[in-house]
């Protein structure tokens, strides 16, 4: 069970970007009025992932075109996502959590040492959380292994549900 409950304010949070600018998450909602789709991801080595960002991607003018803006975070070898965000053609922001400070505050799930099962080594799990423009918690999902988490299309049936039955 989440602390994080819907409606509510979510943390604020401040890391670096791949490019080495400071992101603070209070100062992009306050220049955007949009909503946010936060997407903590294991890493650049992992391809369900890949795949992941890939369809990010392509769906991003969508996303966009109903001002839902994508960032991206992840634990891993700065570098190492330099080159896939080049390689994949990635504009969205892929944010360093370098000291797990994102995870905690949004309680991501990290696969470590005491995970009943093998995978990879630790790392932490794929965790989606959208935002609206006034920072309340309007959807969440964490998983607990690599797969099961929402394609890119079901991501905007699900924000296009909620837009649709908001109080």
């Amino acid at each position: 069970m989440t602390s994080m409950q819907l409606n509510q304010q979510v943390p604020n949070f401040q890391l670096k970007n791949v490019t080495g600018e400071d992101f603070t998450f209070s100062d992009v909602q306050q220049k955007e009025s949009a909503w946010h789709i936060l997407v903590y991801f294991r890493g650049s080595w992992c391809p369900a992932c890949q795949k992941e960002l890939k369809q990010l991607q392509e769906a991003q003018a969508d996303f966009n075109e109903h001002d839902i803006h994508i960032i991206t975070i992840t634990h891993d070898d700065e570098q190492d996502l330099k080159e896939m965000a080049e390689e994949y053609g990635l504009t969205f922001p892929i944010l360093l959590d370098e000291e797990f400070s994102f995870l905690k505050d949004y309680e991501v799930y990290y696969h470590g040492e005491e995970a009943p099962y093998e995978d990879h080594g630790n790392h932490p799990e794929p965790a989606y959380f959208l935002v609206d423009d006034y920072g309340n918690l309007l959807y969440q999902q964490r998983q607990t292994n690599p797969f099961g988490r929402p394609h890119a299309d079901e991501l905007k049936e699900t924000i296009k549900y909620i837009r649709k039955n908001l109080k």
